[in-house]
């Protein structure tokens, strides 16, 4: 059973006192399988698309939203300007079926609890997975309200280069080790009932958000 939060309002990203409209259509129709893809996205790199293709294809998923997050509570770093970011998310997730969303600027949510909550909401019969790479998984337990997104929607990690073995000892994974789905078991992932999650295996890719950082820096 899916959590229910109180309706939340998805007003329009105002910038210098314009609206501004999301880059891509979000309407989704019911019974459609959704990734949603949260981050900073600070820089925006192959190893994000990697995570999204590869979702994409062994879920198959309809859809992946990459949700562009204005902050990060868990970095110290202050992001580069959201408008660029969400510019530079646009140019690598051009690809059919991936949309970029603001809606979480738009609601102005500091917690992708929240922002889950919501949507759940507001698309009742959509089902929608988190994504995330394996780098994530090592510190899911410390995001507000995490057990909250994993009783409201299935979670895929994919493996990424940065200590895979170690995020699948994560306090998270330990948590919710019997709930964990086997990579042959995929079939209809999207639609079982949370809590339920699977890590993905795939050639890894070595870009990062932080190496590029330093590299630029």
């Amino acid at each position: 059973m899916r959590r229910r939060s109180a309706p939340v309002r998805f007003g329009a990203l105002t910038r210098r006192g314009r609206s501004a409209r999301p880059l891509k259509s979000e309407a989704l129709a019911p019974g459609m399988t959704v990734g949603l893809f949260g981050g900073s996205f600070d820089p925006p790199h192959g190893g994000h698309l990697h995570v999204a293709r590869t979702a994409m294809r062994r879920l198959q998923l309809d859809r992946v939203w990459w949700i562009v997050s204005p902050h990060n509570p868990l970095k110290a770093r202050k992001p580069g300007e959201y408008s660029d970011r969400l510019a530079r998310v646009a140019e690598l997730a051009s690809a059919p079926r991936m949309t970029v969303s603001d809606v979480e600027n738009r609601m102005k949510a500091r917690l992708t609890a929240r922002v889950v909550a919501a949507l759940v909401q507001r698309y009742p019969r959509v089902n929608f997975v988190w994504l995330m790479g394996a780098d994530n998984l090592k510190e899911f337990h410390r995001w507000a309200r995490w057990q909250e997104i994993m009783a409201s929607l299935p979670v895929a990690v994919i493996a990424r280069p940065q200590d895979p073995i170690r995020a699948r000892l994560a306090p998270a994974a330990r948590t919710f080790a019997n709930r964990r789905v086997t990579e042959t078991s995929l079939s209809g992932f999207a639609r079982r009932s949370p809590p339920v999650w699977t890590y993905l295996c795939e050639p890894l890719h070595k870009e990062s958000s932080s190496r590029l950082r330093r590299n630029r820096g």
